[in-house]
């Protein structure tokens, strides 16, 4: 058996192999065509470009991931299936799925890798706009006359924030009190400045007030005055769409809340965040999808490998592209709008494994 599982698996690592590093190279050829005059029109650098799309390397790796490990599962199985190694396998007493249980094995361990690559490819993403000068923290934010809805119940009165700078211009931070033991309060500012180093925001030339009672208030002034429970960032202030392709699970996930928190409408971000858990178990499942598929005929070749491959792939896309509108519109949950499409192929798959004669 072993001998069997060495095989198996070195035709398909050959295919998967090529498919990793050639798709990608694909995307990039494709991509720089396309601005290639972008790129000279801002006078750019060959080290700058090249930087660019190093760094975009594990991101078209992992969109590479799901399609690589079903063309090199469907074209292992099928090539297997039309020189009857499979049917002599089977005479041997090997069953259908005890051949392609180290396909289904690698496709997992595939998906576990693809997991762990989302958390990578935002870092990549961010230093790759990095090297064209064009990140977003590079570019001027400001935000003019809003409330911000923090935790625990407080609120921002902001009169103008320059997001990039880290600078407010006129803040009143207020917070409901409930009795002595949680006095509310407020606090104006003429200005407010971010210290980074402690995650915090610093006001300064204000007045704090505190509310210990219903008919009582204590007031201070002050110069500075150091806020340690404001420690929203500029970006989270200014709560502006951001590309999620720039951002890990967790920190797409406080970025939503601080959206929320502003009132805007963070249904397709859900969606976005949800995905970055489900895309990565993809490619498990659409290789058990498909590997059925590839053992159903004898004839066709490397063309009927293929078609297996694009319209299972098509397929797959359309699922997900219908279940994000809906997800996005809230017909259904962001969760469900995410594993919808992987849902459905997981049982069709597990439906087509059980007509396969082993």
């Amino acid at each position: 058996m072993k001998i069997l599982d060495r095989y198996v698996l070195r035709q398909f690592f050959r295919i998967l192999l090529v498919c990793v590093i050639g798709v990608p190279f694909i995307f990039i050829i494709i991509n720089l065509t396309d601005q290639l005059d972008n790129y000279l029109a801002d006078d750019l650098t060959s080290g700058s470009i090249l930087a660019h799309y190093l760094y975009q390397v594990p991101y078209y790796m992992l969109l590479s991931f799901p399609i690589a490990a079903l063309l090199a599962a469907v074209f292992t199985v099928s090539s297997m299936t039309r020189h009857f190694e499979i049917s002599a396998a089977k005479a041997g007493g090997v069953s259908f799925y005890r051949i392609v249980t180290p396909l289904l094995v690698v496709g997992m361990v595939i998906s576990v890798v693809a997991l762990g690559l989302t958390e990578v490819v935002p870092a990549a993403n961010r230093k790759s706009e990095d090297a064209l000068g064009d990140t977003r923290s590079q570019r001027e934010g400001n935000r003019i006359s809003f409330i911000y809805r923090g935790e625990e119940g407080r609120y921002y009165y902001i009169r103008r924030l320059a997001a990039a700078r880290g600078e407010i211009a006129d803040i009143l931070v207020a917070r409901e009190g409930a009795g002595y033991s949680y006095p509310g309060y407020d606090a104006a500012a003429d200005e407010a400045s971010w210290d980074a180093a402690r995650g915090r925001w610093v006001m300064e030339s204000g007045r704090l007030r505190y509310f210990p009672e219903r008919d009582r208030t204590i007031e201070f002034r002050f110069e500075e005055l150091w806020q340690r429970e404001f420690t929203e960032t500029p970006d989270e202030l200014l709560a502006r769409p951001k590309g999620e392709e720039e951002m890990g699970y967790a920190e797409l996930g406080r970025y939503i809340e601080a959206l929320e928190r502003s009132g805007a409408d963070t249904g397709k971000l859900r969606v976005e965040q949800q995905l970055k858990l489900a895309f990565p178990f993809t490619c498990f499942i659409i290789v058990l999808f498909g590997l059925p598929l590839a053992n159903s005929s004898r004839k066709g070749g490397a063309s009927l490998s293929i078609g297996i491959a694009l319209g299972t792939t098509i397929l797959f896309l359309i699922l997900v592209r219908v279940a994000q509108a809906m997800g996005s519109s809230g017909v259904i949950a962001p969760v469900t709008a995410a594993w919808l499409a992987n849902a459905i192929f997981l049982v069709a798959g597990l439906l087509l494994f059980t007509r396969v004669k082993t």
